[in-house]
């Protein structure tokens, strides 16, 4: 290959995770097929433009077919090694301890940001679209079944560079991207549920990110967030939920408490979680039949006195030894247990 200024080239059979997949149908013996390997500046320029949402959707840097002697099936994933931490390519994953830059902030870019093997696999199939991967060879690899049949960058980097790029060591080793999806409509989520969970003021990430994880794992059809919560949707509530954030239906009432009313018209009856002398114990508050909702706040303040004068029971958890309560996370789970109906 020759003409090419700033490329390498070389000549290799077209794999999996390289820019290709062969057809079903080709061929036992294929022909070789060239592919270009570009990581000059104008490419990776280009695909970072591409990537912010500026200019035509140029090819991205890397390598990509400059010969086909067999027609191509479906995309899948580019593998694009980066070892400049600076290269705006990687933009999406950058800077993600710094509290004025970090991508997923809701003010700023609103990325949806997974960690580690397990998140990424969760967030790849997840309604999100996802706009890249960012992680070491290995890493990658491991996710090669999930990959072939989309069509994005996964960045190949070193662990000093990936340290380098988001700001701290990541012992998992590799990341994913993705841009938010519509939110429910809160009327259709209540409309097509029968167990809930409405949270107000929670907003200790790691705590929603925990509620969220026992919702998923205790069959709750989704969770209604009040005034005063933080966003789910946040790095380090995806990370403690362990992805489940993701599989799990939520939106936001934005008129509180009247939209507690919601509830009610559509047949829910709803429980208050508070730790008052005349609480219902949960064992006894029959939260398993018909459509329930669960009400409840932070720990310290709690739940409010407007939202607690518009429920129709209180619940609470009998406690010993002096302890008033637990972790708002911790009751949640023995809340939705306690929901689940007997063929769940």
């Amino acid at each position: 290959m020759r003409g090419y200024r700033g490329v390498r080239a070389r000549r290799t059979r077209v794999r999996p995770l390289l820019g290709t997949r062969l057809a079903a149908s080709a061929p036992a013996a294929a022909p070789e097929t060239c592919v270009r390997e570009d990581f000059s500046d104008d490419a990776r320029a280009a695909h970072a433009r591409r990537m912010a949402g500026a200019g035509p959707a140029e090819a991205p840097p890397g390598r990509t077919p400059c010969q086909t002697e067999q027609k191509a099936s479906t995309s899948v994933a580019r593998l694009i090694e980066i070892t400049d931490a600076q290269d705006p390519a990687v933009d999406d994953f950058r800077d993600l301890t710094t509290a004025d830059r970090r991508p997923d902030r809701p003010g700023g870019r609103g990325l949806v940001i997974g960690e580690g093997r397990l998140v990424v696999e969760r967030l790849l199939a997840s309604p999100y679209p996802i706009r890249g991967l960012l992680g070491e060879r290995k890493r990658i690899n491991t996710l090669e079944p999930l990959l072939r049949d989309l069509d994005v960058p996964a960045y190949i980097v070193e662990p000093e560079t990936l340290a380098k790029i988001v700001g701290f060591h990541l012992n998992r080793g590799v990341l994913a991207v993705a841009d938010r999806a519509p939110e429910p409509d809160p009327v259709e989520l209540i409309r097509n549920s029968r167990k809930l969970a409405v949270l107000e003021g929670v907003v200790d990430h790691e705590n929603l990110g925990a509620m969220f994880r026992n919702a998923a794992g205790l069959g709750l059809d989704g969770v209604l967030l009040g005034r005063g919560c933080s966003d789910p949707l946040y790095r380090r509530s995806v990370r403690v939920s362990m992805g489940h954030v993701l599989r799990v239906p939520f939106a936001r009432l934005p008129n509180w408490p009247g939209d507690l009313e919601l509830l009610g018209s559509h047949g829910f009856r709803v429980a208050a979680l508070a730790p008052r002398p005349d609480a219902v114990p949960v064992g006894r508050a029959d939260l398993a039949n018909g459509k329930v909702a669960v009400l409840m706040g932070s720990e310290g303040p709690g739940l409010s006195e407007e939202a607690l004068r518009v429920v129709d029971l209180t619940v609470g958890i009998p406690m010993s030894r002096e302890v008033d309560s637990l972790n708002v996370a911790a009751s949640a789970a023995i809340v939705f247990h306690a929901m689940r109906e007997e063929d769940s």
